[in-house]
């Protein structure tokens, strides 16, 4: 099938090639000058790297455990996301479908917690982490993005989903002897896939890109996260080695986008379908 070529059409054609260059190129001169010395990063912009330092990317390991600091960026991840993802949809199933005294109240409570910045509550949870012996640990880690903001907004896209949910269904459950347990397990949880996808590839990625929690509830080099562990590549006078820091930051960015771009058409139809309803 041939498409004919207008000038409407090449026009539209030429400004989203643009856009995607002012998006692309911060991308693709972080790749170059992770190849680059330090010294040539702030010289002249080239589009090919000019050294060619493989050795960087070998030597972002040899500085520090950058490869546990990697490995406890993905436990932190995973560990978050599976607890959110349960956790929310338990509430956002109870939310929607089940009749208990204060409902009204707690989701309204639920949705203060969007609004609440960690910066806010960053003391009282450092002092609360403490008493239970959590701090320099990667237990606060999961636990917040369970328990916390992005828990509540996960919660609030379930209970968006199941409120959509037709009630003869649910009915059709019932007579056939479900419990509520055995409806949101069998019925409500397997129909959900969108929003699981969505709220998982979210979660995960915000407990990948978190940076303030790491750096107040961990103190020990071998407990740092990717974010900490970017800002360590320094020389002996305290100055940033640039180059090891893009290829630090590239190893950490590729698999997080590429996970993204992979699953970024269930994330946009999950925020459609969970906000028809209120």
């Amino acid at each position: 099938m041939k498409i004919k070529v207008t000038g409407r059409l090449f026009l539209r054609f030429l400004l989203i090639l643009i856009v995607t260059a002012f998006f692309v190129y911060p991308f693709w001169w972080m790749i170059v000058n992770s190849l680059n010395t330090s010294a040539q990063v702030f010289g002249k912009p080239t589009f090919l790297p000019v050294s060619w330092r493989w050795e960087n990317y070998k030597e972002i390991f040899q500085i520090q455990p950058f490869g546990r600091h990697l490995f406890n960026s993905i436990l932190v991840a995973l560990v978050g996301t599976f607890g959110n993802i349960l956790v929310s949809a338990f509430s956002g199933y109870a939310f929607a479908r089940l009749r208990f005294p204060g409902r009204q109240v707690l989701f309204i409570l639920l949705l203060t917690a969007l609004m609440m910045p960690i910066e806010v509550i960053i003391i009282p949870l450092f002092f609360q982490m403490r008493d239970w012996g959590f701090n320099d640990s990667l237990k606060p880690l999961m636990l917040i993005p369970i328990f916390g903001a992005q828990g509540a907004f996960s919660a609030f896209m379930f209970r968006q989903f199941f409120i959509t949910i037709p009630k003869e269904l649910e009915e059709a459950a019932r007579l056939d002897g479900l419990g509520s347990f055995g409806i949101f397990w069998r019925i409500m949880l397997p129909i959900a896939g969108p929003v699981i996808s969505a709220t998982a590839i979210l979660a995960f990625l915000a407990a990948w890109n978190t940076y303030l929690e790491p750096l107040v509830f961990t103190s020990s080099l071998n407990n740092f996260t990717l974010p900490l562990s970017l800002n360590n590549f320094n020389d002996v006078y305290g100055q940033p080695q640039w180059n090891l820091q893009m290829a630090a930051t590239t190893v950490s960015i590729l698999p997080i986008m590429l996970v993204y771009l992979f699953f970024q058409e269930k994330v946009t139809d999950a925020m459609v379908n969970s906000g028809l309803k209120g």
